[in-house]
């Protein structure tokens, strides 16, 4: 199996591709044509890439079956001409979750205190100690995550540490997982906006997300309040968030941006980076040694799966989602066979899973199961699912009608 690695990716990784028998071809500066070109030349099978695009264009003159985006997003790969031309397309999520949390908590008490203007003046020269000791504190206040997955997930024991009330919006969380978490639930992201003090987004970019934050949004928020955003720039509609930090006195921090360099390095002449109380990161989220890593191994795991079985884990443009009916939550022990058992009521029920996501609880004792299905299971077969010793409570929601 040839695999063209188009980007920069840690030396474990590599050794770990060729240890399982790949031919790699190490290439991290290709882009735009030179990439196409070289997929043409190379007949690679699989594509590796963090940051670089990949176009309808590159995918059509190749021999690709699989791309995998070392990361989470993977908004940068054309992925419709992948799935009209049978390629598979993959991610590595979750195994840069803390790392965008500590970017994300970092921004929020840059924000908070204003450390990015404290640095840049007293390098300057000046000494404003009446200026900034002017910050509200976070203890007390209630941190508002928008989305429900990994990151977030990871913001909640963060927000505790430094004494701070969460709450959450989330399509699919239900009020027994945040009962569960021991957080609110805000049942609209405006309501979010208008109880929270300080706002963290962390959704992946869907048709559903985009422009999700928008005046209406915004308006809701406190004046003063903080803005967080180290998901994707399209979730947020930057001319109401520039509004909003001019008209509210909103503070944001943010890590993406529309129109940013594709390259590791280049120049930014986007209006957010010298907006006053704006303060700006590389889109750095993922970018720390051990989330490196640990998206390296997860790379290599993904290859080895594939080569070994042919089945290709995380696949992100098999289209199931949306056929999905009804939303199953189990509350249940954090024990070896249970997730098996549900997984096999659901089998003789003839429910087919689409997506599924098992919430490990503080402690790793219990656990959140939700699973979407395309059918709603009979009464009998959430019965047989809480006779399992290990299962606390089963309960199912209607998503799509």
């Amino acid at each position: 199996m040839k695999i063209l690695v188009a980007d920069k990716f840690e030396k474990s990784g590599l050794d770990g591709l060729k240890a399982i028998g790949a031919e790699v071809l190490y290439e991290p500066d290709l882009k735009d044509d030179l990439l196409a070109t070289r997929l043409t030349e190379s007949a690679a099978k699989v594509l590796v890439v963090r940051s670089t695009k990949v176009t309808a264009t590159m995918i059509e003159g190749s021999s690709l079956s699989l791309i995998i985006r070392a990361g989470a997003g993977y908004n940068t790969i054309d992925v419709e001409s992948a799935s009209q031309h049978g390629v598979l397309v993959t991610n590595c999520p979750g195994k840069n979750s803390q790392a965008v949390a500590e970017l994300a908590f970092g921004l929020i008490i840059s924000c908070d205190r204003h450390i990015p203007d404290n640095v840049s003046q007293l390098r300057e020269g000046v000494w404003n100690k009446k200026g900034f000791s002017v910050a509200r504190g976070l203890h007390g206040r209630t941190l508002g995550l928008i989305g429900m997955g990994k990151i977030s997930q990871e913001m909640i024991p963060r927000a505790r540490a430094f004494g701070m009330n969460v709450i959450a919006y989330s399509r699919w969380m239900t009020p027994d997982i945040a009962a569960a978490l021991g957080i609110g639930r805000a049942s609209t992201p405006e309501d979010l906006a208008r109880m929270s003090d300080a706002i963290s987004i962390h959704v992946s970019l869907t048709p559903e997300t985009r422009g999700l934050v928008n005046a209406s949004f915004l308006d809701a928020m406190k004046p003063g309040a903080i803005f967080v955003n180290t998901s994707r720039a399209e979730v947020v509609d930057q001319a109401a968030l520039l509004k909003a930090v001019s008209e509210k006195g909103i503070i944001a921090g943010l890590d993406v941006f529309e129109g940013e360099p594709s390259s590791a390095t280049g120049s930014y002449d986007g209006v957010l980076r010298s907006a006053e109380n704006v303060y700006c990161t590389h889109h750095i989220g993922a970018s720390t040694e051990q989330a490196q890593e640990a998206i390296a191994a997860e790379t290599v795991r993904i290859v080895r799966e594939y080569k070994l079985t042919g089945i290709v884990p995380n696949v992100v443009n098999i289209s199931r989602a949306e056929l999905a009916t009804h939303l199953l939550v189990v509350r249940h022990l954090d024990k070896v066979g249970v997730l098996a058992h549900i997984l096999s009521v659901l089998k003789d029920e003839g429910a087919s899973v689409q997506e599924m996501e098992n919430i490990i609880l503080g402690g790793a004792k219990a656990a959140i199961a939700q699973i979407t299905i395309d059918k709603e299971p009979s009464e009998e077969a959430i019965q047989l699912i809480k006779r399992n010793p290990n299962v606390f409570d089963a309960s199912v929601f209607v998503i799509n009608k």
